[in-house]
């Protein structure tokens, strides 16, 4: 069986090949993302393997099956930018990797965090200068601090109970409590109460439309001045031109994002010798308050290795007639 994968860069080839020997299917790794004009790519292709930046509208998936597509398999957990209704109009199951490693995705939102708060990036950058002074440099004590995590499935409950680790007053909010996380001490509670009362609110939920743009300009002067927020979940979640008025203002004091809404054109590449075109996101870059880092959250060797093992065993349980992790509209 023949699997096409888009957007695919060496690390994938790597983890894919290392999973690949007790199947034994055909891999064809594709840098170039998947979109209308690169669909005929995977002609012959039973399979088409995809990323979250690549094109699974209508009119693409349209294209893929006509060229003897017959299963989607995602290799990320997410699935918004997949038309889900269109796929079961034509009769493409899509298969996703629901959970590789919540640790991955966590701790690099406490790596964020951690970062933030001590100022690592300008002390680096500084002392590589020769500048050793510490001006500009002071953070806070995480402990005792209260953290908001909205969103508690595997990657927030595991962020969350990092950060009960350092001794933060932890407020949840989701639509599923978890009693296990309150049986910790964490406490769930509406999402204006979690906004009014964190120093710091990380984002763990999915992008659907009552989510998209969750944070945005009528939220964030419900957020406690000065805050700290963090995500590492969809780019969507935030209304980024709000956040540029609320960082200029001082209402948000500490932003780290490791997704962006307009990412699927920049992220994943080296664009380096190129002026940047996103004038959102140069503005955001010229915060002395701001990091953002290019949607690798996931990229650890374990992340890696489940993502290609789950996604091979996806398809090799629908090729058997078996379909697991199958993404319904």
């Amino acid at each position: 069986m023949r699997i096409t994968l888009f957007s695919s860069k060496p690390y994938d080839r790597d983890s894919f090949l290392a999973a690949n020997p007790p199947h034994g299917f055909e891999l064809h790794f594709l840098e170039t993302r998947l979109d209308g004009e690169t669909a005929a790519l995977a002609a012959n292709s039973e399979v088409v393997c995809a990323f979250v930046n690549d094109d699974l509208s209508a009119a693409v998936l349209a294209q893929l099956q006509a060229g003897g597509t017959r299963l989607i398999a995602l290799r990320s957990a997410g699935y918004n930018h997949v038309d889900l209704h269109a796929a079961q109009a034509l009769g493409l199951p899509v298969v996703r990797v629901p959970a590789y490693s919540p640790h991955a995705v966590a701790e690099h939102a406490v790596a964020l965090v951690m970062a933030l708060n001590r100022r690592i990036h300008r002390a680096f950058n500084r002392t590589r200068e020769g500048d050793f002074s510490l001006h500009g440099l002071t953070g806070f004590d995480l402990h005792g601090k209260a953290v908001g995590v909205v969103g508690c499935g595997q990657i927030g409950a595991v962020f969350a109970r990092i950060m009960l680790g350092f001794g933060c007053r932890v407020l949840l909010h989701d639509p599923h409590p978890d009693a296990s996380l309150e049986a910790l001490g964490a406490r769930f509670v509406g999402l204006d109460e979690l906004l009014a009362a964190s120093d710091i609110v990380s984002l763990h939920c999915p992008l659907t439309p009552t989510t998209r743009h969750l944070i945005d300009q009528d939220s964030l002067p419900r957020m406690k001045p000065g805050a700290m927020l963090i995500n590492t979940g969809r780019g969507a979640l935030v209304d980024t031109p709000a956040l540029i008025e609320a960082l200029k203002s001082g209402q948000l004091g500490y932003l780290g994002l490791d997704v962006y809404e307009e990412e699927a054109d920049l992220f994943f590449e080296d664009r380096s010798d190129q002026p940047l075109q996103d004038d959102v996101l140069a503005r955001l870059l010229t915060f002395p308050n701001v990091i953002v880092t290019a949607h690798q959250a996931f990229l650890t060797h374990e992340a890696l290795a489940a993502i290609a093992s789950t996604t091979l065993d996806n398809v090799a349980a629908w090729q058997a007639g078996r379909p697991s992790n199958r993404v319904q509209p």
